[in-house]
């Protein structure tokens, strides 16, 4: 019997439940699951934005998590290279990447090596970028107060 090596990449900031159900799912279609943590520079050049939690503290919360039994820290955008280094042989993604041109690139690139691309169901209600922008919102409308080395009080916003 063929061992089923699944990978599910993502930059996994700001670590919530839709995170958790995308490892969850995968782990359930797969004997071992390696999830793919997105380097900073790689989250800056592909998704333009900085990450809130640095990378070392994203690969550690991901190893953590039980369904997860190896993390790969992807320094690449192409994940044809990331097969090439790893030897997957299905991939996991969100639906909200199905039938779109990304997509079906994917499903294409991936079916020539033998990969099966499996979608899982997107979680709609929470996404690190809702999280981020609500994190923006407070930050501007309740400034964290700090205390300095000297007992003074410095505000942030």
């Amino acid at each position: 019997m063929t061992v089923r090596i699944g990978y599910a990449a993502g930059a996994f900031d700001l670590f919530h439940v839709g995170h958790l159900n995308i490892l969850r799912h995968a782990k359930e279609h797969c004997d071992f699951l390696i999830a793919g943590v997105v380097s900073d520079e790689m989250l800056r050049q592909v998704k333009g934005v900085d990450p809130i939690i640095p990378v070392l503290e994203r690969v550690e919360i991901v190893r953590s998590i039980t369904y997860v039994d190896h993390v790969h820290v992807e320094t690449v955008p192409d994940k044809l290279e990331t097969w090439n280094a790893l030897h997957f042989t299905h991939f996991f993604k969100g639906d909200d990447w199905r039938g779109t041109e990304k997509g079906e690139r994917l499903e294409r690139e991936f079916a020539a090596v033998g990969v099966e691309v499996v979608y899982f169901p997107y979680t709609v209600h929470t996404s690190s970028t809702a999280l981020r922008h609500a994190l923006e919102i407070m930050s501007t409308a309740h400034p964290r107060e700090d205390s300095s080395a000297d007992g003074f009080a410095v505000t942030r916003g």
